[in-house]
């Protein structure tokens, strides 16, 4: 058996108590989050959105959203095209209502760098 180096023992040594600290760091916050449950939901948005598919073919881009929710949400797809001389392209608001479902559609020229929808609330 060979003898072991005190560096080899130093890192273990270091391992463990960073293994430890992590573990404690994480036992305090999930005692911290059962302790007070609104916590938990404080993290998520205030404000809950509709759920938004956006799919790009070619130099068309589509957004399909679904409002689950019992608030109004105004959606709007933005499309940002590829060359420099292809204007980029932002379609006017569409309100949402509770369970209801909306389908933009823009396109540029040409290619399609980006698209994605922005929320708010009326």
């Amino acid at each position: 058996m060979r003898p072991l180096r005190l560096g080899t023992v130093a890192l273990g040594v270091a391992v463990l108590a960073t293994v430890s600290g992590l573990a404690t760091a994480v036992d305090r916050a999930d005692r911290a989050d059962r302790a007070d449950p609104d916590r938990t939901r404080a993290a998520s948005p205030a404000t809950p959105h509709s759920t938004c598919l956006t799919t790009v073919e070619g130099s068309r881009a589509t957004a399909s959203c679904h409002n689950p929710y019992p608030e109004t949400d105004l959606v709007q797809l933005h499309v940002q095209c590829a060359h420099w001389w292809d204007v980029g392209a932002d379609s006017a608001r569409v309100e949402v209502g509770a369970a209801r479902y909306v389908r933009l559609t823009d396109r540029c020229w040409k290619e399609i760098r980006a698209a994605w929808v922005t929320h708010e609330r009326p």
